[in-house]
């Protein structure tokens, strides 16, 4: 929370705006200037990372990508957290990269520093993630969405990867999970054009999983991560791993590996509590080992 002015020059006041403010999971006490982060649901077991630059529609800029980065990192060593939410506003998810911050950049600086790697935080999480966007989700916030495992869209969202319009390519896998998500026609249209999508047409290609009004959107999507949650973690980071290997391997090395984390289930507390709970007919108390 950032506190204003006056409020440093008041300390009776700054203590009371910080008393106000929700819990929000720092690192090393630090502030997040650009998310809003917070725990939500019935059993607040559900992290919900909001991007909050209303005036730029939630570009993302390096600052806000570090600050995405340790809020991954603190939900991630979290216990009591089993799903991670990420959302935008009503009328932005992310309208792309920071191009003001980019458009200087040399080809050296950029090969150098290896510009965009530590985007790719938001799909090594174990924890499955949940996005839930509404209105712009374009080039870089297109491709942090399909970073995400569950994409769930507001019924005006709209997506794009419009980079070719600026004389450059996605950067942070836009042509390689597009390509895998909605089929390689669409995506090369998309991509070639810089034309957008709208929910429907995403859903229907595959991109998105469920649309609801955009005043639900959120609730919802907070309501997908409890059930996720209220199952087993340490199987739940199986099956996640699992479905992310059919994207990488071929069906036969992808069989054999879903075998094996199989097998490993048998080895859980967790599995035999699942299984002795459904012979009893009663529900499960999963408790993570």
């Amino acid at each position: 929370m950032a506190v204003p002015l006056r409020a440093l020059l008041c300390p009776a006041r700054a203590r009371l705006l910080l008393l106000r403010a929700p819990a929000r999971p720092c690192s090393a006490g630090a502030p997040f200037q650009y998310l809003v982060v917070e725990k939500k649901g019935a059993k607040q077991n559900v992290g919900l990372i909001q991007l909050n630059r209303p005036k730029a529609l939630n570009a993302l800029c390096d600052g806000l990508m570090n600050e995405m980065s340790r809020a991954l990192d603190a939900f991630e060593k979290d216990p009591h957290v089993g799903a991670i939410v990420i959302t935008g506003s009503e009328k932005a998810f992310a309208a792309g990269a920071d191009i003001k911050e980019m458009q200087n950049r040399t080809f050296q600086e950029c090969y150098g520093s290896n510009f965009l790697a530590e985007w790719n935080k938001v799909s090594m999480v174990k924890k499955p993630v949940i996005a839930a966007v509404n209105g712009y989700a374009l080039g870089g916030g297109c491709e942090l969405a399909m970073m995400c495992d569950i994409i769930y869209a507001g019924e005006k969202a709209q997506f794009g990867q419009p980079e070719i319009l600026l004389g450059t390519i996605p950067g942070a896998g836009g042509t390689q999970r597009l390509t895998r998500a909605v089929g390689k026609s669409l995506a090369m249209e998309m991509v070639l054009t810089g034309d957008r999508i709208s929910a429907q047409e995403a859903k229907a290609a595959g991109l998105v999983s469920k649309i609801y009004p955009v005043e639900k959107l959120l609730e919802e999507a907070i309501q997908c991560g409890e059930k996720i949650a209220g199952n087993s973690k340490l199987v739940t980071a199986m099956a996640k791993e699992a479905v992310n290997a059919a994207f990488e391997m071929t069906l036969s090395e992808g069989t054999k590996m879903e075998k094996r984390l199989f097998y490993a289930t048998f080895a859980t507390d967790d599995r035999k509590e699942g299984m002795a709970a459904f012979v009893e007919k009663r529900k499960a108390n999963f408790t993570d080992h």
